[in-house]
C-alpha cells in the first residue's frame, strides 16, 4: 500500500468528452498541483488518464471518467511515495496531513472543471453541450 493514497469521486453533469478535453490540458496540470511533474502513462480519451508522477512524490496518479445519468462520475485516484525518504522514515511522516492535502488538490480539480462545465445551467436542467475554450 502507499503512503500517499488517495480517491475521491465527483458528480459533473456534462458530456464525459468535454470533461477529459479539460482534464487533458497539461497547461492546468502545473496548476492543479505545482509541485508534481507528469508523464501520460494512458491518454483513455473521455475515458480519463493516467499519469507516472514525480517530484516530491514518485506513483501514480489517474483520473476515470465513468459516464452517469446526464453527466460522469470523476473518479481521481493518486498512490504515491514521498521521495527522498527512507522506507523507516516514512512512518514519522505526517501522512494524514499529506493525504489530506492531496485530496484537497484532486477536489480543487474536480470543482474547477465542474464549475466551468456547468456554468449556467439551472439545477435539474440538462448539461449545456459545450468545452471548456482553450
Amino acid at each position: 500500500m502507499s503512503s500517499i493514497q488517495v480517491s475521491d469521486q465527483t458528480f459533473i453533469a456534462a458530456a464525459p468528452e468535454h470533461i477529459a478535453a479539460a482534464v487533458a490540458r497539461p497547461d492546468r496540470w502545473r496548476a492543479w498541483w505545482p509541485d508534481l511533474a507528469f508523464t501520460v502513462r494512458e491518454d483513455r480519451g473521455e475515458k480519463g488518464i493516467r499519469w507516472a508522477v514525480t517530484g516530491p512524490l514518485n506513483g501514480t496518479m489517474e483520473v476515470w471518467l465513468e459516464e452517469m445519468l446526464d453527466g460522469a462520475i470523476v473518479h481521481y485516484f493518486l498512490h504515491c511515495e514521498p521521495t527522498g525518504v527512507a522506507p523507516d522514515r516514512v512512518g514519522q511522516l505526517d501522512l494524514a496531513t499529506l493525504n489530506h492535502e492531496r485530496r484537497v488538490a484532486g477536489k480543487k480539480m474536480t470543482f474547477e472543471i465542474k464549475r466551468q462545465l456547468e456554468a449556467g445551467r439551472a439545477a435539474g436542467e440538462p448539461p449545456q453541450d459545450r468545452p471548456i475554450g482553450r
